[in-house]
Formats: structure tokens, sequence, C-alpha cells
């Protein structure tokens, strides 16, 4: 194979830490003042809700651990609050702890395979069997480690320029993707080199776009 009619490339990817935590979030969209008029005037009451935060689960971590715990304003800590978990993944991948409300999940996941998941958490009366809080949706959200290799598109890439070509001839435009997720950290990011081919071409780190430099 000549030295110059394919150019090979080296694709470098620069990982940084990512953040696991989440703010807080509290539902108040059941929290609402009611009145109700008796005989000698009325009175306001105001409607507490659901408290957690924003949760998140590492792919590719088959440790069952907790993740998360989700909680209602009536909670006392007296045990009568039962919390009840459906939806995707619920019983199978994700559990709740029904006097707690901490979240666990079961198993590994993959970010590339499904993303997130939608849950729906109800809160009851132990005793009555009545609802304390209305039904909730909320979202577990799986975190991208760097974990895919970046990828060709359309490989090999052939090219031939003319000879005696000006400096800055443009050779070839080559074009990689990655599966990681590019809204986390760098996992997804693609910067290109030359592998062989050195100081008679060049390539555009950012863009792959290769030229001639002799």
């Amino acid at each position: 194979m000549d030295n110059c009619s394919v150019l090979h490339l080296l694709l470098m990817i620069f990982i940084m830490p990512g953040w696991l935590g989440g703010d807080l979030i509290i539902s108040r969209k059941q929290q609402e003042i009611r009145s109700s008029k008796a005989s000698r005037g009325s009175h306001l009451r105001v409607r507490r809700g659901w408290i957690w935060s924003q949760i998140f689960v590492e792919e590719e971590d088959p440790t069952p651990r907790k993740i998360g715990q989700l909680k209602s304003d009536y909670d006392t800590g007296d045990f009568t609050t039962k919390y009840i978990l459906s939806g995707e993944g619920a019983g199978e991948i994700f559990i709740i702890d029904e006097y707690t409300g901490d979240l666990h999940s079961l198993q590994s996941l993959d970010r590339e395979l499904k993303p997130f998941y939608i849950l729906q958490a109800q809160a009851i009366n132990r005793r009555s069997k009545q609802p304390v809080e209305p039904e909730s949706e909320f979202i577990i959200k799986v975190q991208d480690i760097n974990d895919n290799a970046p990828e060709f598109i359309n490989e090999p890439y052939i090219s031939s320029i003319p000879e005696m070509c000006p400096t800055g001839t443009t050779v070839i435009q080559v074009t990689a993707t990655d599966a990681d997720d590019p809204l986390f950290g760098n996992n997804a990011k693609l910067i290109y080199s030359i592998l062989q081919g050195e100081p008679y071409f060049s390539v555009e780190p950012k863009t792959g776009a290769d030229f001639a430099q002799q």
C-alpha cells in the first residue's frame, strides 16, 4: 500500500468526569389552596406534595444500589404511608421501599438502548387505603459513560490529488460518529488527527477535512 494513497486517521477521545448530582425538585403540582365556606365564614387549606431529587443511574453498572427517594410531605416517619411504584421497569429494573420511598436499581442499563424510564409513584395511607398523594409521574435518566468507540462513516476513504497541487488543496473529507451522549461531558467529542502522512498532509481537528501541505 502506498504511503499517501490512503489516509489512516486516529480518533482521540477526551473524557471529563461527569456530575452525578441533581437539584432538589419539589413537586407542587398539587399544591393549591382550597377554600370552603362554612356557616360562620371560610378557611384555607394548603395541600402539600411530593418531594424528590432528580434521579440518575449510571449505565453499565450491574450492582444493585439505592438511586434516590420519593417522599410525601405527609409522611411523618411512622410508616403509615405506603409507597407504590409502577411504569417502565417497575418491579424488574427498579423497586421502591414501600415504607421509606427509597428507590433501588437492580440491573445494568444501556443508555444507547434506552436513555430514560418513565414511572409513576403513589402514596397511600396504610390503614385507610386512601391516597395520601395523587399519582405522580417522574423520570429516571440513564447517565452516559464513555463506552462506545467512534466509527468512521463510509470507510475506507480513498482519494487522489494532482501532482504539484498548491498547499491547502482539499484532499478528502472524513466523518466519524460516536454513540455516546453528546450532552454529557466530552464522551462523544471527536478530535481528528493523522496517524500517517505528515508532513505532506494535515487534517482539521474539528471537521475532519484533509489538506495537502507540500
